[in-house]
């Protein structure tokens, strides 16, 4: 039976081949075809739309010259990487400008492994809630005294860290500053009845404390640790002095909270900002950004109005100078600083004069990004700011 059907369907196509006009022949293998893929058979048509944009793509690409098809694709992919990179860039602006996971590890430092290197300095590690409930982690040092009880008077000293690594690998460069300045302090300037405590702040998302890094978030944290320390510091004979303190990014953490703590008057505690000490420190993200990539073909120098970490210096400094109780300004630019340019430092220093503000300056030559306060010039000169400074508060 099956060879019968094999023979009536050679039989059926012979006469399809030999029939002049060839209709039975191509209706029979429409009727075929169908049968055999219904599928095909039912797809709807393509729209009009559809098609026309496929003929004009079909005749972009077939009217170019073959000489500029090449160039054609390789500017397509060059825009299109552009393109991402730039998205990329503004979407995860958090992760690139906020790495609390570099070096590998950084997150499981120990204060205790730098105890030895820390001495005589005491280093504490305590955690506080920051303003929207976020735990925070601090690190409180001080010069441990037989006499401590009886000082009359401390002095807050508040560190902000630049974007990278953990606090307790800047503990032993903290610690030697704070020696530096406490002898500047005995000897220099007879301060013997002052303590300094310095509080290092550890951003939500670095180290220890919980949450992600963001400026409003970091804005908050600032907030709760000056709090914390005019309340845990403060003594009831003698208004605080509190000096801030920030390297890098953390400079432009440093004169936002203090022009937001001196913008709302102290009525309780009488505590001040009474120093302002901006380590390397660059006018904003803003002026970084144009830095960086001053080429003017580069897309990225044009993302500024899609940022939301700002960090402006600039502004904070002249909202300082319109408040009541105008704190002295120390800038510390390094000569060979491989990150910001020298001009951003000339920058804030004028910034700073135009707005009232008592501004001094000390270059620390021949020290990297973060060797200013390595090096023994740096630390002398931060001892000799806070000193003075208090000097001229506190004449005897």
């Amino acid at each position: 039976m099956r060879a019968l059907h094999a023979w009536r369907r050679s039989r059926r196509l012979h006469s399809c081949l030999s029939s002049p006009s060839g209709r039975s022949c191509s209706n029979h293998a429409s009727l075929h075809l169908a049968r055999l893929r219904p599928s095909v058979a039912h797809e709807p048509a393509p729209t009009k739309a559809a098609y026309k944009a496929h003929l004009s793509k079909r005749a972009f690409w077939s009217g170019l010259p073959s000489i500029l098809v090449p160039p054609a694709v390789f500017a397509s992919l060059l825009v299109g990487l552009w393109t991402y990179k730039c998205m990329m860039t503004v979407l995860f602006q958090d992760k690139i400008i906020y790495m609390p996971y570099m070096p590998p590890y950084a997150r499981k430092e120990r204060v205790q492994d730098y105890a030895a290197v820390c001495d005589p300095v005491e280093w504490e590690h305590v955690h506080i809630k920051s303003t929207d409930g976020t735990k925070i982690a601090l690190c409180v040092g001080k010069i441990g005294s037989e006499s401590s009880e009886n000082r009359r008077k401390k002095v807050g000293i508040c560190y902000f860290q630049g974007n990278g690594s953990s606090t307790p690998p800047r503990l032993p460069l903290l610690s030697n500053t704070l020696k530096a300045i406490q002898a500047h302090a005995v000897t220099d300037i007879s301060f013997p009845d002052m303590e300094f405590v310095l509080v290092a702040l550890s951003y939500r998302g670095y180290w220890t404390s919980g949450g992600r890094a963001s400026q409003k978030g970091i804005e908050e944290d600032a907030k709760a640790m000056l709090k914390w320390v005019e309340a845990t510091q403060n003594n009831a004979d003698t208004n605080l002095d509190i000096f801030l303190w920030g390297q890098s990014i953390g400079a432009g953490v440093a004169a936002t909270a203090a022009s937001s703590y001196a913008s709302v008057p102290n009525t309780t505690t009488g505590a001040k900002i009474s120093g302002l000490i901006l380590e390397t420190p660059f006018t904003g993200i803003k002026s970084m950004l144009l830095a960086l990539y001053p080429q003017k073909w580069l897309p990225y120098r044009y993302l500024w109005p899609f940022l939301w970490n700002h960090w402006d210096s600039q502004a904070a400094l002249q909202a300082l100078g319109r408040v009541n109780h105008r704190p002295t300004v120390l800038i510390m630019p390094a000569t060979r600083d491989e990150v910001v340019p020298s001009s951003e430092a000339d920058k804030l220093e004028r910034i700073a004069r135009n707005a009232g503000l008592r501004t001094l300056r000390t270059n620390i030559i021949g020290a990297l990004h973060t060797e200013a306060t390595t090096r023994k010039e740096g630390q002398t000169a931060i001892a000799k700011f806070v000193c003075d400074v208090l000097k001229e508060a506190h004449p005897r």
